[in-house]
């Protein structure tokens, strides 16, 4: 499994700033890098939906890294320019070896 680990992500988290106005900015305008790791990114299915009078497409994804205690579905990654929000974390068999993540991309969070 390790061998198919050949795409180099960046799990990044949100960042709030403040818009001045006593609330908050969009936290994803400059993430916070959280580490950058081996892992492998395989598409799922793709749709189409109407959102607001304008068509929006998504795919979803099952990316495999291995084992961290410390990502979660509030965290995204990033594949160069290509951006996947994490909708759920597997840990396979529940054994601290990888874990799966299933992401969306082309939708916003």
């Amino acid at each position: 499994m390790i061998r198919q680990l050949r795409q180099r992500l960046t799990i990044e988290m949100p960042a709030p700033q403040p818009d001045g106005h006593g609330g908050q900015g969009d936290p994803w305008r400059t993430p916070t890098t959280l580490a950058r790791v081996w892992g492998r990114v395989e598409p799922l299915r793709g749709r189409e939906r109407l959102h607001g009078m304008q068509l929006e497409a998504g795919v979803t994804h099952r990316v495999t890294i291995r084992y961290r205690d410390d990502v979660t579905a509030r965290h995204r990654l990033r594949l160069r320019a290509r951006v996947f929000n994490i909708r759920a974390v597997i840990d396979p068999e529940e054994r601290h070896r990888f874990l799966e993540l299933l992401c969306e991309e082309g939708v916003a969070t």
